[in-house]
């Protein structure tokens, strides 16, 4: 099951005994735990059935007990239990000893009046583990990962459905293009859109285009689309647009310099030979920016890509030094990153 369906599935007020959230997209994690504390309980009920634990601090059986308690004048029991670092293969050395068997005779019978949360934010958990093989038999095992390039356009089109708005693949593309496969942003965007065209309407391009917020990384991958279309004008604008919002120039420069320093990466590796996932793995990045870089790069020579770097770092430190106005720099930079590429066609 997917963190949505999870969550759906909560609105409608059908729960489990044991939920265990791993991964290290930690906003469906919290997605699900407030989903279940606003669903699962009444608001008045939250002082004396809520409990949150933290299991770097507190054992895992100190949490059972808590489970296994009645609830206070109340029907459930919601017990919130984060950081299950004894799943790991490794665990960090601390002064608190869990106890697994007391967990495992747990799952074998969790309390019918209370919802227990086992959450392990991290990568990967150690799956030889007969507690973590048990978790994921017994209990609803989410995994809470990045939205990949395969599924951010359903969870794109879900969330839409959710807020009760249409939206079509044209404007998909264009929300994935602004905001990128940040999970937090696209709901917070969603909430605004379907707040501005109202429920049971479309979202049109034209209302994306006019609400949707860049982020930082948006910013630059703006700036970039200008500077490889050579399109100077185009380039300033946004460049002057982004520093009446404040953003330094200093702080572009870097956001630019990351950009090309992607580039360069993923052309050096695709003369390796490396797929677009697995350059995605060991740069670190996201799919999805891995396939716009792969596409970018194309249009750039090894030694263009390193020239443009180091102009970037020659404009950097001549700002740092106040050998040049910041803006002037700036503009000055765009040009010769522009310039440096008329001869490519």
């Amino acid at each position: 099951m997917d963190y949505l369906t999870c969550v759906q599935a909560i609105k409608k007020k059908n729960f489990e005994a044991v939920y265990y959230l791993h991964g290290t997209e930690e906003y469906m994690m919290e997605a699900i735990k407030q989903a279940l504390i606003e669903y699962g309980m009444p608001e008045e009920e939250q002082d004396t059935n809520l409990s949150i634990y933290d299991l770097e601090e507190t054992s895992i059986q100190e949490v059972i007990t808590d489970a296994e308690t009645f609830p206070f004048l109340g029907d459930r029991k919601i017990v919130l239990a984060a950081n299950a670092d004894f799943l790991r293969a490794r665990p960090q050395h601390t002064d608190v000893n869990h106890q697994p068997d007391v967990f495992l005779r747990y799952l074998e019978n969790p309390a019918p009046y209370s919802i227990l949360v086992i959450t392990a934010p991290y990568e990967k958990v150690d799956e030889r583990k007969k507690v973590v093989k048990q978790l994921k038999k017994v209990a609803k095992a989410i995994e809470c990962k990045p939205l990949q390039e395969w599924n951010v356009q359903d969870a794109i089109t879900t969330i839409a459905q959710q807020h009760n708005v249409q939206i079509d693949k044209e404007v998909i593309t264009y929300f994935i293009n602004e905001i990128g496969t940040n999970l937090m942003l696209i709901h917070s965007e969603m909430a605004k859109l379907a707040l501005y065209v109202g429920e049971g309407n479309q979202i049109r391009m034209k209302d994306a285009e006019t609400l949707l917020s860049s982020s930082e990384n948006s910013s630059a991958l703006k700036l970039m689309d200008a500077i490889i279309e050579k399109n100077l004008t185009k380039a300033i604008n946004i460049s002057k647009d982004l520093q009446k919002m404040n953003e330094d120039p200093i702080a572009l420069i870097a956001l630019v310099a990351s950009q090309y320093r992607t580039l360069l990466q993923v052309k050096l590796l695709k003369q390796r030979g490396f797929t677009q996932q697995q350059m995605a793995s060991q740069l670190k990045i996201h799919t999805y920016v891995a396939k716009l870089s792969i596409q970018r790069q194309s249009k750039y020579t090894l030694n263009q890509l390193k020239q443009a770097i180091g102009l970037l770092t020659e404009t950097d430190a001549q700002i740092k030094t106040g050998a040049m106005d910041k803006s002037l720099a700036f503009d000055l930079l765009l040009y010769q990153l522009i310039n440096q590429r008329e001869h490519v066609s």
